[in-house]
């Protein structure tokens, strides 16, 4: 095999291997994406089936229910609301009326099943993502109303 052969080859190998690595790592970052969607999004169909996802809003009033370490509660967005079930510890800072980010999937019976729950750290924090959200929603709330006469 003459020199040239061998360079060529190399060259060869390398750019297949580069391929190779490229297309592992991309799809590893495809399996552990997660995209963020509120109650409203999630109730016209926009949240993936079948994949991990984060919900987010506001934990509605008077709908936490504790039954060991499985905890119930709603999500909203002052627009639409989502039925959470989540096992497990939740955070000390989780309540009713404050802002939440749950990760998990959407089952067939229209609950989500929290794998993850987050809670705001104080009393001014909200996740971006949650605070976009909650302003987005009252936005089309208010422009969904009949103006008085």
């Amino acid at each position: 095999m003459k020199a040239r052969h061998k360079r060529m080859a190399l060259i060869g190998g390398g750019l297949a291997a580069l391929g190779i690595a490229s297309a592992l790592v991309l799809n590893a970052f495809q399996d552990n994406l997660v995209f963020f969607f509120t109650p409203t999004q999630v109730s016209a169909g926009e949240a993936p089936e079948n994949r991990t996802f984060r919900i987010g809003g506001m934990v509605q009033a008077a709908s936490v229910q504790r039954d060991g370490l499985t905890v119930r509660f709603v999500v909203t967005d002052s627009a639409k609301t989502i039925p959470v079930r989540y096992i497990g510890i939740l955070p000390d800072l989780f309540s009713e009326g404050k802002g939440v980010v749950a990760q998990g999937k959407l089952e067939n019976n229209g609950w989500f099943r929290a794998d993850e729950v987050l809670a705001k750290h104080d009393e001014n924090y909200m996740p971006p993502e949650a605070q976009h959200a909650l302003d987005q929603a009252a936005m089309n709330a208010k422009s969904a109303r009949p103006e008085p006469k």
